[in-house]
């Protein structure tokens, strides 16, 4: 387990202000109304130095473990509630054991875990090997349609076996270096888990259990007295959702939180705020189904025509740098010389122009689709955005949606008779291995993606069963073509998060905590009570 527990409260540099970001503050201040902040109180729970109270953005579409690597479901489940059997080291990408004491590739194609002893689930079953294997193919070979599956392990399935309590085989369709990697993100349950159907309250290993979840009001968790690993200094954890990013700043100001995620920039001076990297990339990803999008002009028309810098500076404060590919500087695949798209309207109106002389409906209305709470200032991005394709002859209307619907638009099976849609994504890639991004939003049927080439798919495949720097140049030279040929994405900017923290706690996040803020980190300031 990562043991860092010391604050990280240093300002983060300001960016200085550009023209074109005065310009575009402008555009959005005069198409959006001024926020105004509601009442902090209600939910919350009491200051008590017991409990670890968390604000997030909104509430978690589900608690079920093998949805976990929904970002709104893992930062309260995962490492939290459930655990799996081997953990990445955000900070070294490293991987350590957890339910797992250690893997060994015995053949080609299979993998030998070691179990861990005198674990005890939540509900006071032990874990086994047999709960690991259960778990796998609950997850991975089910028609659960966990998310897990797709993002992580695509169309395969995988042969898991418990050799005995202690030992566990994992072996796949074909050889995969990166199996322990995949394993990362499948979290354990018991065995007597309905394997035909998601649960509401999920049972693992973790440090803390589901005590309630009122639905529209908390989220509640108890210390996990049966845990194997060191205990928690927090009896207990409480998670409320606010949308407004005012209102979860004001939250701590106030002493009704410890925690609060997603700030916005404007916070980033205070003592009671910690930026981190969070591997997370926003795009607008174009569905080449559908004309307009599916000419290949006009894609690269709008990606000619958002204004990153502009964007970046006016809106994003200095949490965020332009991107030009899906994955951040530090994931295996991550091209160096990809610089971000330098906005050109000129170039941009010409191509819009050239497509609709030769017949293409440009004039059609894209939907430019994009969820609340994404990060902080994310209507206002989608408003900016809207105004830059307007303004190279593109019709656009902004539809802000909640999670459930967003996920409707970014998850095959993909609605039908909606039109062409612009979808703001934002992908955190916190497996460390452009694997999994290119599996997802690069292969032509990718569960996150729209549309894509045979020649793509080949070259996705090739690169997935290669290793070291074969593997680096070979995810790099991916993420370079589906700029030149594909042009699905319009990338905006590799995202950082801020942290709204207590002065009565103390907590360093890394990348990882936008996915998996681990409550067991946390812990009381010097003289606090616990």
């Amino acid at each position: 387990m990562k043991s860092s527990v010391s604050s990280t409260r240093r300002p983060a540099p300001r960016r200085p202000r550009t023209k074109s970001a005065m310009l575009l503050a402008g555009v959005v201040l005069l198409s959006s109304g001024c926020a105004v902040a509601g009442s902090a109180g209600g939910d919350t729970g009491r200051a008590d130095g017991r409990t670890l109270r968390v604000v997030l953005t909104q509430e978690p579409p589900t608690l079920e473990p093998c949805e976990a690597s929904l970002t709104g479901t893992g930062v309260v489940v995962r490492s939290n509630i459930t655990e799996p059997l081997v953990e990445r080291d955000p900070t070294s990408g490293d991987l350590n054991p957890l339910l797992a004491t250690g893997w060994k590739q015995t053949a080609p194609r299979t993998w030998t875990f070691g179990i861990r002893s005198g674990v005890t689930f939540q509900n006071g079953a032990p874990f086994t090997a047999e709960d690991a294997a259960f778990s796998i193919d609950r997850a991975v070979n089910s028609d659960l349609a966990c998310n897990v599956e797709g993002y992580v392990f695509g169309d395969d399935d995988l042969e898991v076996e418990a050799v005995d309590d202690g030992r566990l085989t994992v072996t796949t369709e074909r050889p995969d270096p990166i199996l322990p990697l995949r394993l990362s993100f499948v979290e354990v349950v018991p065995r007597t888990t309905d394997p035909k159907a998601k649960v509401r309250v999920p049972v693992g290993t973790g440090p803390y259990a589901v005590a309630s979840w009122k639905p529209g009001a908390a989220i509640s968790l108890d210390r996990n007295d049966r845990y194997w690993g060191e205990a928690p200094a927090f009896a207990r954890a409480r998670y409320v959702w606010r949308s407004d990013a005012s209102v979860r700043a004001a939250m701590i100001d106030k002493g009704e939180a410890e925690i609060a995620v997603a700030l916005d920039p404007m916070e980033a001076e205070k003592d009671t705020t910690a930026a981190y990297p969070n591997n997370e990339t926003t795009a607008l990803r174009l569905d080449g189904r559908e004309a307009p999008l599916d000419d290949i002009r006009v894609r690269r028309a709008i990606d000619l025509a958002v204004d990153r810098e502009g964007i970046v500076d006016a809106l994003l404060g200095s949490l965020a740098e332009p991107a030009g590919q899906l994955v951040p500087p530090g994931v295996v695949g991550h091209n160096d010389a990809i610089e971000p798209t330098r906005q050109n309207v000129t170039r941009a109106r010409a191509l819009v122009r050239e497509a609709a002389a030769d017949g293409v409906p440009t004039d059609r209305r894209i939907t430019l689709v994009a969820r609340n709470g994404m990060f902080s200032g994310v209507s206002e991005t989608a408003e900016a955005l809207q105004y830059q394709m307007q303004q190279i002859g593109l019709n656009v209307k902004v539809r802000m949606a909640d999670t459930a619907t967003h996920l409707q638009y970014q998850l095959r099976p993909l609605p039908e008779d909606v039109g062409p849609i612009a979808l703001l994504i934002m992908h955190g890639n916190q497996a460390g291995d452009a694997g999994f991004t290119t599996s997802q939003y690069l292969l032509g049927d990718g569960p996150q993606s729209t549309f894509g080439t045979e020649a793509l798919d080949e070259r996705v495949a090739d690169a997935g069963a290669l290793s070291g720097a074969a593997r680096q140049k070979a995810f790099a030279d991916l993420l370079a073509e589906q700029n030149e040929s594909v042009v699905q994405y319009a990338h905006l900017a590799h995202m950082s998060g801020l942290l709204g923290l207590s002065r009565s706690i103390r907590y360093r996040p890394d990348s990882a905590t936008g996915d998996e803020l681990r409550l067991a980190e946390v812990r009381p300031a010097e003289g606090a009570k616990h």
